[in-house]
């Protein structure tokens, strides 16, 4: 940690991030791929819903509906995947030590880069769509952007914890 004195905040979320009563959730790489991949197959329902209603394709209020019972789950599995990573992503720079901070930059870089290559594929597909049936860009222009907000808001999350190391082994029975 820097020498900077941590707030009462600071301190809270550092405990909280800390919490390893849930561990048995991303114990294991296997298990903080399957909350990774809940947590992206959560965002997508959601977005698809919120999109579905946006486009006027349907009553409006069952879509909100089911993203309200969606949203409890996803928070759990965003709770989950920021505990795997320590709160790598949600603590402010003052609590992490160094490696941590190093460890923070690698995450958003590859966060960063993964998003530029949807990005780039988006536009691309956009592009196609709007040539073959001409009034695409105009009908999913909006719903594609707030797509694009929300995954490279959520990005550096998923990046962290799909690359997040295994703690060593507890050394209860060794004796130095």
């Amino acid at each position: 940690m820097t020498t900077t004195r941590l707030t009462r905040y600071d301190r809270s979320m550092l405990r909280l991030m800390n919490d390893r009563r849930a561990r048995p959730l991303y114990a294991t790489a296997p298990r903080r791929r399957l909350v990774v991949g809940a947590h992206l197959a959560l965002s997508v329902a959601i977005g698809a819903l919120v999109a579905y209603s946006g486009l006027g394709a349907g009553e409006p209020v069952w879509p909100f509906a089911a993203v309200a019972v969606l949203l409890l789950p996803w928070m759990v599995a965003t709770g989950a995947i920021n505990a795997a990573t320590r709160g790598l992503l949600e603590l402010r720079e003052r609590a992490l030590d160094e490696r941590q901070s190093a460890e923070r930059s690698r995450v958003r870089a590859r966060a960063h880069r993964a998003t530029t290559l949807l990005l780039a594929a988006i536009v691309v597909g956009l592009l196609v769509a709007g040539a073959v049936g001409g009034k695409a860009l105009t009908v999913y222009a909006a719903p594609v952007v707030v797509a694009v907000l929300a995954v490279h808001w959520l990005m550096p999350l998923w990046v962290a914890g799909l690359t997040v190391q295994d703690e060593p082994a507890d050394s209860d029975g060794l004796t130095a």
